[in-house]
């Protein structure tokens, strides 16, 4: 079976498989808008999909995608003229990751520090410190923004995307009301990618031992790429191996972690994200049978 990834959108759901990648979006008269783009590029050669490689690959390949289908659905829900190629401004853009980085690698390295000069503290309680501060700013940053209206739909459509994923890896029908019986959160979803993240930033920083403030947020932001690479080959191997019950008891925390970053989604949010769904599928499987013919 084909392994199926999506997104969360304004009013909508990104889904990607291996070719093509599909964008649906509701817009204000009521009815789904589709866009299909077929994946080529460097990307996504033999080169991308080497393990401990694909994963900053794959990162940076979501992330543009991500940036242009939420660009692309945030036109068609509130009734704008769309264009998903349209030019990106990448000063906001790049501004918006900085200072995510900051708040999330950055803030918990000059916290930790006054504590250590506070306290004395230091080596691994240090470290443990540290990446309790950095789960408890991902998991207030979650929440706090799940309470604005516009992201707890967001919310619905994430947990959309995740129900019709859970159905199609199920051998489900996919209608509305089959999907909306399967769990709202999956083995891949990102937020469980985030969570890995941090829990290997402790293992992975507390073998560096303690050093300067400046040092320190070295590296921190030049192990980041180890930390993807390590983070998405766990997520991977934990998804495959779903049915081993050690494998399931890991992925509890991720699991509970992303409860507060999906909601129920309501019949016409599970309609959506089957549209994206089904028309990817289609495109990825009329490829196949052009090839094989």
């Amino acid at each position: 079976m084909n392994v199926y990834g999506g997104q969360a959108v304004v009013e909508g759901v990104m889904m990607r498989g291996k070719r093509f990648m599909t964008v649906a979006v509701r817009n204000p008269g009521g009815n789904i808008e589709l866009f299909k783009k077929e994946l080529s590029g460097p990307l996504r050669g033999k080169f991308a999909r080497t393990p401990f490689i694909r994963g900053v690959v794959g990162l940076v390949d979501a992330f543009g995608l991500g940036v242009r289908s939420l660009m692309y659905s945030a036109s068609v829900a509130i009734g704008e003229e769309a264009e998903y190629e349209a030019p990106l401004e990448w000063g906001p853009i790049l501004i918006s990751v900085g200072v995510g980085i900051g708040i999330f690698f950055v803030l918990p390295s000059v916290v930790v520090q006054a504590g250590e000069n506070m306290v004395g503290i230091s080596g691994l309680p240090l470290n443990l410190l540290e990446g309790l501060v950095r789960l408890g700013l991902l998991i207030g940053y979650v929440s706090a923004i799940g309470l604005m209206p516009d992201v707890r739909r967001i919310y619905g459509y994430h947990g959309a995307e995740h129900k019709t994923i859970n159905a199609y890896e199920s051998d489900a029908d996919l209608t509305p009301g089959s999907v909306a019986s399967f769990p709202k959160e999956h083995p891949r979803c990102g937020t469980g990618f985030l969570l890995v993240v941090v829990v290997f930033s402790v293992l992975i920083f507390s073998i560096l031992g303690p050093m300067p403030l400046l040092w320190k947020i070295v590296s921190r932001l030049c192990l980041l790429p180890v930390l993807a690479s390590i983070s998405y080959e766990y997520i991977r191997y934990t998804a495959k191996h779903v049915h081993i019950p050690i494998v399931r008891i890991l992925m509890m925390p991720s699991i509970a972690l992303q409860r507060l970053t999906t909601r129920e989604p309501d019949e016409d949010m599970l309609a959506v994200a089957i549209a994206a769904f089904v028309a990817m599928q289609s495109a990825e499987d009329d490829q196949s049978m052009s090839v094989t013919s």
